[in-house]
């Protein structure tokens, strides 16, 4: 919608739209610098000066776009501000991520007047519903009351004319934000009998865990879901499920919280004719689920504990597995990713934060990370909206700032950390967190080769398409960004990393093999297999 008034000045107008953001409780600014969005950039600047705000400038739009959404994953809303043309294109992936998530970004956009729009005006083009139908958008050409409140973000394109650029300073008033779960609901009680499991996937929140405490059921919680804690959160649940039969082949009701989207053996639980499934939506773009769903409500909960032999059975089938996970891993004679994932897992004590990327790194610690206790407050962040790899830097480095207190430890794949190596470029005069870089480096894609197309018989196109080995120098490319750079070969030199950062954002590099990536995760899968009464903890046959 566009409104219809007098014209305006590019700075009226863009001290409006600064105002009314503060007044939302936007306390932090990324900017891409550009010069249609300079009334938008000095406005900011003005408010910074006191204190309204604190500003980020990033000369990337993209890096830009994913430490806003880090930084409000930390609950400290921020907006993002770039120029015209190309430079919003750049946004859209965070974008995406955030309707998905349901991240409450604020995205200004400058743009040329409405007259030059269909020109071959410089660096101009259709702004208007540029993110798509997802993201609603207001145009601005004269200042109107905004509605900034909501579970995704908000796209405000801003017409701005020249003069760009303001004639005095300005003072800017401030307000107050908070991301915060919304009052408890009503919750619809469900009956007791039916072999029910709970699932808690990306964004879950405590109440998966609270209802399966309250009915004594097993929880099957990813690692970003929030609810990985207590003791009804089973470790090995994927490999518990992978074989489809034995307990998995028992489950009768599912009631699914959160979106869980890291493990094909859920999906395939959740999708069985024979499970009834109970879905509590989370908080992003959709509420509808990828397979049948017999109810929905925004809470369920029971009137008793149900019987505790259901629960007792998967914890020890999944201590069990643990242990011979542990053993089989413990047995190679090279450090193995899913250790890496462990130990990262192990460092990140109570008041700390975890940043973890798509791909390999957050499936080897979703059978890696041991359930923590209820008290023990460890956040755990990931993109988990659109699970892409794009900007995982950028995002650590947004999430481990907006916390300002506890450091923060990230935990990614080389060929993601080479995705956005752009987010290691700050200025000299930008705020820097305390964040340790953990990179797993295969020299490729490592998660290509458990999927279908890393079978033998693909061999022969398989590195070309997939495995793409890459060859780049690590240390190299983190002294060209001056960010302190630590190679490690060993379990222990991991741990002493980690135990001992040195502050700042720092990179650790860890070596791992890629080409027996695929026999290392068959071997783990086949763990789904009984104990043989006089094995022990030995690896699988």
């Amino acid at each position: 919608m566009t409104a219809d008034r007098a014209p305006v000045s590019a700075t009226e107008l863009a001290r409006d739209v600064v105002r009314q953001l503060l007044a939302a409780g936007i306390s932090e600014v990324v900017i891409a610098p550009g010069s249609r969005n300079a009334p938008l950039s000095f406005a900011f600047f003005d408010a910074a000066r006191d204190d309204h705000v604190r500003l980020h400038t990033r000369v990337d739009e993209r890096t830009a776009g994913f430490l806003a959404l880090g930084l409000t994953r930390s609950h400290a809303r921020a907006a993002v501000v770039c120029t015209s043309g190309t430079a919003v294109a750049n946004l859209h992936p965070a974008v995406l991520e955030a309707v998905h998530a349901g991240v409450p970004i604020v995205v200004v956009t400058a743009d040329r007047p409405a007259r030059m729009r269909g020109t071959d005006a410089n660096q101009t083009t259709d702004q208007v519903g540029v993110f798509g139908p997802l993201v609603p958008t207001v145009d601005l050409a004269s200042p109107q009351p905004l509605e900034l409140d909501g579970d995704g973000p908000v796209h405000l394109n801003v017409q701005l004319d020249d003069p760009l650029l303001p004639d005095s300073r300005w003072d800017a008033g401030g307000g107050e934000w908070s991301m915060s779960w919304p009052d408890p609901p009503e919750p619809v009680e469900l009956p007791l009998g039916p072999r029910t499991v709970v699932v808690a996937g990306d964004d879950a929140g405590p109440p998966a865990r609270r209802l399966a405490e309250a009915a004594g059921w097993p929880l099957l919680a990813e690692p970003s879901s929030g609810s990985r804690t207590g003791g009804n959160a089973l470790r090995c649940y994927r490999l518990l499920l992978g074989g489809g039969g034995g307990l998995a082949g028992r489950v009768e009701r599912a009631v699914v919280h959160g979106s869980p989207t890291l493990s094909r053996p859920v999906q395939r639980l959740l999708a069985r004719a024979d499970v009834e499934v109970l879905s509590v939506p989370g908080r992003g773009a959709w509420a509808e689920r990828p397979y049948p769903v017999a109810g929905t409500a925004a809470a369920y909960a029971v009137a008793g504990a149900d019987d505790p032999a259901w629960l007792e059975e998967w914890r020890a089938a999944d201590r069990d597995v643990a242990r011979r996970l542990d053993a089989l891993l413990a047995g190679r004679p090279d450090l193995t990713p899913y250790e890496v994932a462990g130990a990262v897992h192990r460092a990140v004590g109570a008041g700390m934060q975890l940043v973890v990327g798509a791909s390999s790194p957050i499936r080897d610690l979703d059978i890696m990370a041991r359930p923590t206790g209820v008290g023990e407050r460890r956040k755990v962040v990931a993109n988990r909206g659109l699970a892409g790899i794009d900007g995982t830097i950028s995002t650590a480095v947004g999430a481990a700032l907006g916390r300002r207190h506890g450091s923060t430890i990230a935990l990614m794949g080389d060929v993601t950390f080479l995705h956005d190596s752009n987010g290691l470029v700050l200025g000299p005069t930008e705020p820097r967190p305390d964040l340790v870089i953990v990179v797993v480096n295969d020299d490729g894609g490592a998660i290509f080769t458990t999927l279908e197309q890393g079978a033998p018989e693909h061999a022969d196109r398989f590195e070309a398409l997939f495995g793409t080995p890459h060859g780049v120098d690590l240390a190299a490319l983190c002294a060209a960004t001056r960010t302190p750079h630590l190679e490690v070969g060993s379990l222990p030199e991991l741990e002493q990393a980690l135990a001992s950062p040195n502050g700042g954002i720092e990179v650790v590099e860890v070596r791992v093999r890629r080409d027996d990536r695929r026999e290392l995760d068959l071997a783990i899968r086949s763990l789904t297999a009984p104990a043989s009464p006089t094995s022990g903890t030995s690896s699988p046959r």
